[in-house]
C-alpha cells in the first residue's frame, strides 16, 4: 500500500541522510490509520523499532546496486539470467482469479517490472506445472476433488504448506487454466512435476472444457468464482507401475505417454521435462 501510495521507503533511501525522517512520517500515517478503527492494539513500538533499526544497520553493510543497470550490462556482456517467478500465474493481481490473488505480478511480466528487463530481452519461458492441480487457501477451483481421491493425492504428493503446514487443495489437471497460463506468460516449453503421484490410479480425469450456465467453453471466464461452472472431463487409463526409477522416456508406461501427448496437443506447447520423483536425479529430459 505504501508503494502504490507513493510514500514507501525504498532500499536506496537507507543511504540518504533523511531516511529516519521518512520513516517517522510513514509511522505517523499508519498510527493515524489505526486510530480511525478504534481498535485496542497491543503495540510496543519501542521494542519493535529497536529490532528494526538494528536490522537496517545490517542491511547497510551490503553493497546496494541499481539492479536494472547491473542486469542489462550482464546481458550485453553475454551472460545469461535465470529468473524464477513466485507463486502461481493464477495468483497474479491483474490476470489471476481476482480477488483471490496476491498483490503483485506473478506472470513473466513480473520479471520485467521487478528486474528492469525489457520484454524483448526474454527468450525461453519455461512453464512448470504439476501433473494434477493444487491450490492453497480459498478461491475458485473447478476440478477440486473433495473426496478420498483428493486426499490420496494430498498425502502421496505431500501437499502441505511449506511454512504453515496447512492442507493444499488437490484436484484433476485443468487444461483450460493451464492453457490460459501459457498464453499470458508466452510459455515456450513445459516441465511436468510430480508425475509419480498419479501412479496407481485405474483412471485419470483431465478437464478439457467448462460448462457455464449450459454453454460449453474452452476459455477461462472473467469470473472463475461462479458456482455455475462445471468442469467437463476426458478420461484416461491410469498406470500401476512405480516410475520413480525410470531413467528413459521409452521406459515410461504407455498410458502416461498418452497422457503427456494429449496435454501437449491440447496446449500446443512441448513438455520437455518429466519429474518422476522428488530427487533431482528422478528427472527425465525429453528431446523434442
Amino acid at each position: 500500500m505504501d508503494k502504490t501510495g507513493r510514500n514507501g521507503i525504498r532500499i536506496g533511501d537507507l543511504n540518504s541522510g533523511n531516511w529516519v525522517e521518512k520513516y517517522n512520517i510513514l509511522k505517523r500515517k499508519h498510527l493515524t490509520l489505526l486510530s480511525n478503527f478504534n481498535l485496542k492494539v497491543d503495540l510496543d513500538l519501542n521494542e519493535l523499532e529497536d529490532d528494526f533499526f538494528k536490522s537496517v544497520e545490517v542491511l547497510k553493510r551490503f553493497n546496494f546496486i541499481d539492479s536494472e543497470e547491473y542486469l542489462n550490462n550482464s546481458l550485453n556482456n553475454g551472460k545469461q539470467i535465470l529468473a524464477e517467478g513466485a507463486q502461481g500465474s493464477l495468483l497474479d493481481i491483474d490476470f489471476g482469479t481476482y480477488p483471490f490473488v496476491t498483490s503483485c505480478n506473478t506472470t513473466v511480466s513480473g520479471a520485467c517490472s521487478g528486474l528492469g528487463i525489457a520484454p524483448n530481452k526474454i527468450k525461453n519461458v519455461i512453464g512448470i506445472f504439476k501433473a494434477y492441480t493444487t491450490r492453497v487457501g480459498s478461491g475458485p477451483f473447478p476440478t477440486e476433488l473433495v473426496n478420498e481421491i483428493g486426499e490420496h493425492i494430498r498425502k502421496t504428493g505431500n501437499e502441505y504448506g511449506a511454512t504453515t503446514g496447512r492442507d493444499r487443495r488437490c484436484g484433476w489437471l485443468d487444461l483450460i487454466a493451464l492453457r490460459y497460463s501459457i498464453i499470458i506468460n508466452g510459455v515456450t516449453e513445459l516441465n511436468m512435476m510430480k508425475t509419480d503421484v498419479l501412479s496407481g490410479f485405474k483412471s485419470l480425469e483431465v478437464c478439457t472444457s467448462y460448462n457455464i450456465n449450459g454453454i460449453e467453453t474452452q476459455t477461462l471466464p472473467f469470473d472463475l468464482n461462479s458456482a455455475n461452472i462445471k468442469p467437463i472431463f476426458k478420461t484416461f487409463k491410469g498406470w500401476s507401475e512405480d516410475i520413480s526409477k525410470v531413467t528413459r522416456e521409452e521406459e515410461l508406461p504407455i498410458e502416461l505417454l498418452e497422457y503427456v501427448s494429449f496435454i501437449e496437443e491440447f496446449v500446443e506447447v512441448p513438455i520437455k521435462l518429466i519429474s518422476v520423483g522428488p530427487d533431482r536425479s528422478e528427472t527425465i529430459y525429453r528431446i523434442k
